[in-house]
Order: structure tokens, then sequence, then C-alpha cells
């Protein structure tokens, strides 16, 4: 669609907010705004389905898979930086204001509940790229340097997943399950590590691996994707513990 005579260009940028106070709320108060220097070129939209196939003991013949459950959306970004033309003489200063959204913040680390913050990408009225969710990655590539070494020029390549989609739970009024999200495992993570993180109790892990049939808490597969439940008051007690 061309554009309207006297519209200024809409630019995009990424909004940096405090992680939710309790699991399952919205995001905190906002902490900064990144402002593109440039429009990106591309934008890459993700969303996988999970399906579980047991094996067949027919030959020639495939199990029916079993729907699992429906993973978060992943937006890929390029951002560009150039202070060749800006009194900044150095792009550190833009990498180091998106490096922000892949640490801790001061609130969270005061409550001993260490989080990264969640971010926004914004673009104008685009809707479906347009999510809270979390910097899973950050790379970043610097293509030009000053005299003493400064760098100039930099694309920084960022990975944002979704966060805080709840889906309805089997009996939210019995005050167990009431919603769930998805964790992506890495390498060294453990389900009472990944316990202490959405729950702030390490010994909740069961809750987890019964959501996701797991027999051992501290083998994960880097890669998979786990369902944590959303717990509406407090962490309840997994069968077979009474």
């Amino acid at each position: 669609m061309p554009k309207k005579p006297g519209a200024s260009l809409v630019k995009a940028r990424l909004v940096i907010m405090e992680p939710p106070a309790k699991v399952g709320a919205k995001p905190g108060a906002k902490l900064s705004t990144v402002q593109f220097q440039f429009n990106p070129g591309t934008l890459a939209l993700a969303k996988n389905t999970e399906w579980r196939r047991k094996p067949s003991r027919m030959a020639g013949q495939a199990s029916l898979p079993e729907f699992v459950g429906s993973g978060p959306r992943t937006l890929s970004v390029d951002v560009f930086l150039d202070a060749t033309a800006t009194h900044d003489n150095s792009v550190e200063t833009g990498v180091e204001k998106l490096m922000v959204a892949c640490v801790p913040t001061k609130k969270s680390i005061q409550k001993k509940k260490p989080a990264s913050p969640w971010v926004r990408f914004e673009w104008g009225t685009a809707k479906s790229v347009s999510f809270d969710g979390v910097l899973s990655s950050l790379s970043v590539d610097y293509s030009l340097f000053d005299v003493d070494g400064k760098p100039l020029r930099a694309t920084c390549s960022l990975s944002i997943e979704e966060a805080g989609v709840d889906t309805p739970g089997q009996n939210p009024t019995s005050g167990a399950l009431e919603a769930s999200r998805t964790h992506r495992v890495v390498a060294g993570d453990s389900l009472p590590q990944l316990a202490w993180r959405e729950y702030g109790d390490a010994t909740a892990w069961r809750v987890i691996a019964e959501a996701n049939g797991i027999d051992d808490p501290l083998v994960l597969r880097p890669g998979t994707r786990l369902v944590v439940p959303v717990l509406e008051d407090g962490v309840p007690e997994p069968e077979g513990s009474r």
C-alpha cells in the first residue's frame, strides 16, 4: 500500500519491562524503550505444535500421533546500528541497551528471585509480531571500526520467545492447575532449578515432572520443550505423595 501524503515513517522499537511479580501475572513496569535506528528489512515469525507418537510394533504401520500442545511464537529480527553519522562515535551504547534485556533486573535480585526483563517488539499497528516475551538470544556482529578500535557498525540478531500465554486448565476451581506455559531446556537445566525459578520452591519439581512424564529430574535433553503448570494457590502436592 502506498504511503499516505504527509504520513511520517513509523519506527520500530523494543519495550523492556520488569518481569511479572508472580507466575501467571502480566509484566511489570516499563524499564526502557529502545528505539530502532533503522527499521528491520525482514521479520521471521515461527510457531510450532508438539505431537507424541508411540513406536508401533507392526512393521510398515505408524501409530497415531497424540497432540501434546502448541508452542510459543518466536520472533527473530536483525537490528542494524550505525554510529558513523551520530555523535556517539560508537555503537557500543546501543548494544548495551539491548544487553540489559539479557540480565536479571535489580528489583528481581533484591527480591532474591533473579529474572531477566520481559520484552515486546512494537512496530506501528503490527499485531502478529507484537507480544510479551523474553529475549532468548542476542548476538552482535561488528562490521566497521574506527582507527582507535571503536566499533562503528553492528548487526544485532534478536530472538524473542513468547511468554505469559495462558491456556485453560482441566479443573480451575480446584486451586491446582490453572494454566500452563512452556520452557525450552538448555544445557545445565534441571527440574529443581526450573521449579525454583518458576515457583520459588525447588521441591516442587515433581509438579513439572508429572506434567511431562519425566522420571529423572536431573536428566533433561537440551532443546526439549517442557510444559510448566501455572499454579493458582501455591504448589499442589503431587499425586502419590499423600
